[in-house]
């Protein structure tokens, strides 16, 4: 009976012993899984990843290397870092890549029927993209040849599916549930399917949408329309899919159109031309409460040089502070999101593309391939590094304290933000 006893004891520490290495192995095999967590976001559904604009990914990962991503064209929107990959649209010739992140190495290519102006978006292993160009039809609307969006693999470029659509998807489309929704230079928004891009929805916004990538805010969609007159902005409900307010801008003369909306706090905000008494254009940013579209606060530049296309600079927020750049006045602003009190104002080189913030430095991607880090309580440049090109006007992102930036000479640059030099 002892020796039986003995055996029993034996065989029970086991057990035990070999629950304890278990559970021990299933924590070091899940702490592992964590150290091989994907490089970059899990999810990018909406132009510069949210509402706030200020895409800035931390998938725990080391920042990588300096690379240079080389691309067939102009690259002028956002390289969007997910799924351990970057995808990379190019402008007038049309073609979608992803490259590894590893090693840089191009993992595959195809290509859209039309100009692709919009960023990629990236959900559960697709990736969705818009394409059409910017000329006008003699109705008005814009967008000539095939226009619509394309549905990928991530992981092998293949066409999930493709929609047409009247006019241009020149915007980056946003993802809201279920389904995608596209604005386009037909005027129209459309409300896709995301596994099968079947259209359940089309509502005529009656104004011509160019550049103005739609925000996801709060279970609505805010947009802003240009041609025909007056130009107008737009909160379209997405639980009702119809228009919660929309508020009219006689005195813009463009440039609603154009620009991406910021959302924080209750407030969108977006920039706008208009022209003074002596016929000169004048820059403007407008902040709105997003549940009524009232006017809480608003601001004037005055005039400068004049600006061929993207004529209006895109808001950032974060940390309850507004950034933007004036193309036309060339220079860098910060605001209170809630007071719209002028926090600084920097004389730089003309940029038009949103800046993202880390660490308290701002930086903003100018026009001569140059991006300028400043510092966010002082107001002064702090950090600056020199890249090449025209940078894109949708603005650089950083993913793990690496700085991803695309630029019309058909680079993405990839830069380690150690690699920034100070600024004396």
């Amino acid at each position: 009976m002892l020796k039986r006893s003995l055996g029993y004891i034996i065989i029970l520490s086991l057990a035990v012993l070999s629950a304890c290495s278990s559970d021990g192995s299933d924590e070091n095999s899940s702490a592992g899984d964590k150290s091989m967590e994907i490089f970059g976001a899990e999810e990018w559904t909406q132009y510069r990843m949210g509402p706030d604009k200020n895409a800035v990914i931390d998938s725990g990962h080391e920042p990588l290397e300096h690379m240079r991503l080389a691309t067939e064209e102009e690259v002028r929107a956002t390289p969007v870092v997910a799924d351990g990959k970057v995808f990379i649209g190019n402008h007038d010739s049309g073609e979608i890549m992803a490259f590894d992140l590893e090693d840089g190495s191009k993992i595959w290519e195809t290509h859209a029927p039309n100009w692709i102006h919009s960023e990629a978006i990236y959900h559960e292993g697709k990736v969705y993209v818009g394409y059409g160009n910017r000329d006008f039809n003699e109705d008005g609307t814009r967008g000539t040849g095939e226009s619509g969006v394309m549905a990928l693999d991530a992981e092998t470029g293949e066409t999930v599916w493709e929609f047409n659509t009247e006019g241009a998807v020149m915007p980056t489309p946003a993802i809201y549930g279920d389904h995608l929704y596209a604005a386009t230079g037909g005027r129209h928004l459309y409300k896709l399917t995301l596994d099968e891009g079947t259209p359940e929805h089309k509502y005529d916004l009656g104004s011509v949408v160019t550049m103005s990538s739609p925000s996801i805010y709060e279970d609505t969609l805010y947009v802003g329309g240009g041609r025909p007159d007056p130009q107008t902005f737009y909160a379209y409900d997405l639980q009702e899919d119809d228009i919660k307010w929309k508020k009219e801008f006689p005195d813009v003369a463009m440039g609603l159109d154009d620009v991406p909306p910021a959302a924080a706090d209750g407030i969108i905000l977006t920039t706008a031309l208009v022209y003074n008494e002596d016929g000169e254009s004048e820059h403007e940013i407008y902040a709105m409460d997003t549940e009524t579209g009232e006017i809480v606060w608003k601001d004037n530049w005055g005039t400068g040089k004049p600006v061929e296309n993207n004529k209006s600079g895109a808001p950032m927020i974060h940390d309850g502070k507004v950034f933007v750049a004036s193309p036309k006045t060339e220079t860098y602003y910060a605001y209170d999101l809630k007071t719209g009190e002028q926090l600084w104002a920097v004389k730089g080189t003309a940029a038009k593309a949103p800046p993202v913030a880390q660490d308290g430095i701002v930086y903003f991607a100018n026009e001569e391939g140059v991006v300028t880090g400043i510092d966010i309580e002082r107001g002064e440049k702090v950090k600056e590094k020199e890249l090449g090109g025209t940078l894109s006007p949708a603005g650089p992102v950083i993913a793990n304290d690496t700085l991803f930036v695309g630029s019309r000479d058909s680079y993405v640059y990839v830069v380690p933000l150690s690699d920034f030099e100070d600024v004396q």
